[in-house]
């Protein structure tokens, strides 16, 4: 088994889990609240069945090429509306901190992307 297919298995399971996590636990609906969204209920709704979606289309190796650019734009959001607070306002070690996942998640969908293209 190679390496490429061990990186989709994990990375449609973070994101099939954080899906699901955010259409079951309330807290995420006052989170997208505070971060002054337009119409975070939906906007919840939406990022959560799109983490599910294309979770489940990575981990299942189709449609990737489909699949990775929404997750790219997920990560990149999540990391400017919830982590580059945390820089400017508590420093760099916080931001590194609290930013891991997310900082690797993006890199692994960035790996996957590249690996798509490459086939191509």
């Amino acid at each position: 088994m190679n390496l490429s297919r061990w990186i989709c298995y994990a990375v449609g399971y973070v994101f099939i889990t954080s899906g699901i996590l955010k259409l079951v636990v309330s807290d995420f609906k006052g989170l997208f609240i505070s971060l002054g969204l337009p119409f975070p209920e939906a906007t919840l709704l939406v990022i959560a069945l799109i983490e599910i979606a294309c979770g489940m289309l990575i981990a299942g190796r189709m449609y990737v090429n489909l699949a990775v650019p929404p997750l790219i734009l997920v990560m990149l959001g999540a990391i400017y509306l919830t982590k580059l607070p945390v820089l400017f306002n508590k420093g760099f070690l916080s931001f590194a901190f609290e930013a891991r996942l997310d900082i690797v998640i993006l890199i692994l969908l960035l790996l996957i992307w590249q690996h798509i293209r490459g086939k191509r």
